[in-house]
């Protein structure tokens, strides 16, 4: 498409992502207690290497990139297990040295299993997929609750201001969804972060003062946290989280195959994946995170039928540039916890619902896959709800299962397994129940209501 109409669409794909790779640099900082220079860094960084996996993933190199119009961002499925290093190293740059290490090794993992990967589809069928998109969801509800009190450890944290910061925030991103036309709601999730922000100011709550002494221009520099450091239980948690943001975006790159009309094969996959994987070996030389393709932009480019990866690149470079400038990202931090807790519990919200979504595919006539998510997201929320419950267990077992989504999803391919691959069964007996549901009618009932009635109506 000519350049001036590549730039538009292009930076409509960065406004509609925007919020969602802001966000984890922004949990991890608070997480680590960094301070506002280096969180203005992570942000950078974070859009720089979302820039650089985007322009990857839609030219490609070699046999690296699905060459789809796919939009790079930092990935939530890392998040929790994130949260759980930085809480087992205390914070500061020491824990972001473990998360890099882990990155890198994991990164480099999942490049070179990619091709074996995509010859294993079939134990992520969609009721492991959903169930663990459901439960990064679920797990992050918890941080976008703590954001709106003011934040963990905050000195006003849970004051009344902060809830009302959080709830208008919420409000005007719903009634943006509702009522505003298709292309400001689809940019909801900023719009919000900035009306937010505004009504903000009078309560004195925002952090100005970073924009003034930010760098105009700064390109990020390698290991700028300090050397990587390699830390077993990290690495083998995090390779495990590289096995579901492989499978997430194995899931997208088939369904923009479907959007384009032009069905990946496994080739495509496996270059896709491989895009991925390289892209966070390479940002965690780079202070990224791990790089996954953006839901919201495959439903962007089915809605505006803009099928170009091109303009996808363009968005790609302009991503690349707000990175290489740290002012930008000064204004990020500088809107208040509060706010950014309204529009957190909007966006996890829409991704446990995207995982409900995944799981509307899935067959539960009989118990199998009612068993495998059941007991799959009671697992995984076990050290939500009691973060404590692992305290007595060795490190390197808290490190992978202190993470809802890891434990979570390693339950769901085991069961998955167990019921559905070497443990199918022609005729299931009730598991759970030995009657239906109060009110539920069989399929009989059904095939008997449809027919026709003949005489007068009673």
């Amino acid at each position: 498409m000519p350049v001036p109409q590549s730039l538009v669409y292009g930076l409509q794909h960065v406004l509609s992502m925007y919020a969602g790779v802001v966000a984890v640099p922004l949990i991890v900082a608070g997480a680590a207690k960094l301070s506002t220079g280096d969180t203005i860094y992570l942000v950078s960084a974070s859009l720089f290497m979302a820039g650089i996996a985007t322009l990857l993933q839609t030219i490609g190199v070699w046999r690296i990139g699905a060459r789809q119009p796919i939009v790079q961002g930092t990935s939530f499925v890392s998040v929790s297990t994130m949260l759980a290093i930085i809480g087992t190293q205390q914070g500061g740059h020491r824990s972001l040295q473990v998360i890099y290490g882990a990155f890198l090794v994991a990164g480099v993992f999942g490049f070179l299993i990619a091709p074996l990967f995509t010859m294993l589809l079939r134990f992520f069928p969609e009721v492991v997929t959903g169930t663990v998109i459901t439960m990064i969801g679920l797990s992050l509800i918890p941080v976008g609750v703590d954001w709106s009190a003011g934040g963990v450890g905050a000195k006003d944290y849970g004051a009344p201001k902060n809830f009302a910061l959080a709830g208008i925030t919420l409000v005007i991103i719903v009634l943006i969804y509702r009522f505003a036309p298709a292309f400001l709601s689809r940019i909801a999730i900023l719009l919000g972060l900035v009306l937010g922000t505004l009504v903000a100011i009078p309560f004195g709550v925002n952090n100005f003062g970073a924009i003034k002494d930010a760098q105009i221009f700064q390109v990020p520099t390698p290991f700028h946290f300090g050397l990587p450091s390699f830390d077993v239980s990290a690495t083998i948690s995090m390779c495990i989280v590289m096995l579901v943001v492989m499978t997430e975006a194995t899931a997208d790159i088939l369904a923009l195959g479907e959007v384009c009309e032009k069905p990946a094969d496994r080739e495509t996959v496996t270059a896709g994946v491989r895009a991925d994987t390289l892209s966070t070996a390479v940002a965690a030389v780079f202070n990224g995170f791990s790089l996954s393709a953006f839901a919201q932009n495959v439903g962007l480019v089915a809605i505006t039928g803009i099928r170009s990866r091109f303009v996808v690149a363009f968005g790609g470079g302009i991503l690349v540039v707000l990175g290489l400038f740290p002012v930008l990202g000064a204004v990020v931090a500088a809107v208040p916890v509060a706010v950014l807790g309204g529009a957190g519990l909007a966006l996890f919200g829409t991704v446990t619902a995207s995982g409900i979504r995944t799981l509307r595919e899935v067959d539960f006539s009989g118990n199998a896959n009612i068993v495998v998510v059941a007991v799959s997201l009671a697992f995984g929320l076990a050290p939500i709800v009691r973060p404590e419950i692992y305290q007595r267990f060795p490190e390197w077992f808290q490190t992978i299962f202190d993470s809802g989504i890891t434990s979570a999803a390693i339950m769901a391919v085991l069961l998955n397994y167990l019921f559905n691959i070497v443990g199918r069964s022609a005729t299931e007996g009730p598991v759970f129940a030995h009657a239906p549901a109060p009110g539920a009618i069989s399929d009989e009932d059904e095939a008997r209501l449809e027919r026709p009635r003949h005489g007068p109506s009673v």
